[in-house]
């Protein structure tokens, strides 16, 4: 949620290719995963997946504040989330407030995740309402079994990295967005964002 943010930067024509390369091995594992639906078996439709998060939440948010340095240092946060539906249901809109629990940060953060009835995928949108600014590429991906994961290659820091976010439902009345990074194609991944939802008290 920023709940997504994948901190992004402005690449270098060079990053920018380098970014392409990542994300179009990105795109071939998408295609693989989805050539291997069986024959037959109609594609899962996903435009109600994100319904679980619909409604107003209390927010906990653990963030690593230097990703991929090697740095074990997090700062939690605590705020809330309004999560809405739009589009006749084939859209859905975040606003997210949070503070530090030493209240010197915060973040405000709006998300867009749209769903494309053709792929079966929604694709995750950060913006940046202070900015005027709407990031890209969004991440993109889909639900199984009720384990969201959406992917993008980004440039981070000077270096091509993948980015992939997991949803996830751990109680009836609870859920959590994990954010990874991997600087390696996705042979490993750092975790730097943890949220967890939880109902208002």
């Amino acid at each position: 949620m920023p709940l997504e943010s994948s901190l992004r930067a402005n690449p270098s024509a060079g990053a920018r290719r380098s970014i392409a390369a990542v994300a179009g091995a990105v795109l071939c594992v998408a295609a693989q995963v989805a050539a291997a639906q069986a024959p037959g078996v109609p594609a899962h439709d996903g435009l109600h997946d994100f319904d679980f998060v619909i409604g107003r939440w209390n927010v906990h948010l653990r963030k690593l504040l230097h990703p991929l340095t090697g740095s074990t240092e997090w700062v939690e946060y605590e705020g809330t989330s309004v999560m809405t539906k739009i589009w006749d249901d084939r859209a859905n809109m975040e606003d997210f407030k949070v503070t530090s629990l030493d209240k010197r940060l915060h973040m405000d953060a709006q998300t867009l995740r749209l769903y494309n009835p053709e792929t079966h995928q929604w694709s995750i949108y950060l913006a940046y309402a202070a900015k005027g600014q709407l990031p890209m590429p969004p991440v993109v991906g889909s639900f199984k079994e009720g384990r969201g994961e959406f992917y993008d290659a980004e440039d981070y820091d000077g270096r091509s990295i993948i980015v992939r976010y997991v949803w996830t439902q751990p109680t009836p009345t609870t859920a959590r967005l994990e954010q990874s990074f991997s600087p390696d194609w996705g042979r490993s991944w750092e975790v730097n964002w943890i949220c967890d939802l939880s109902p208002p008290s």
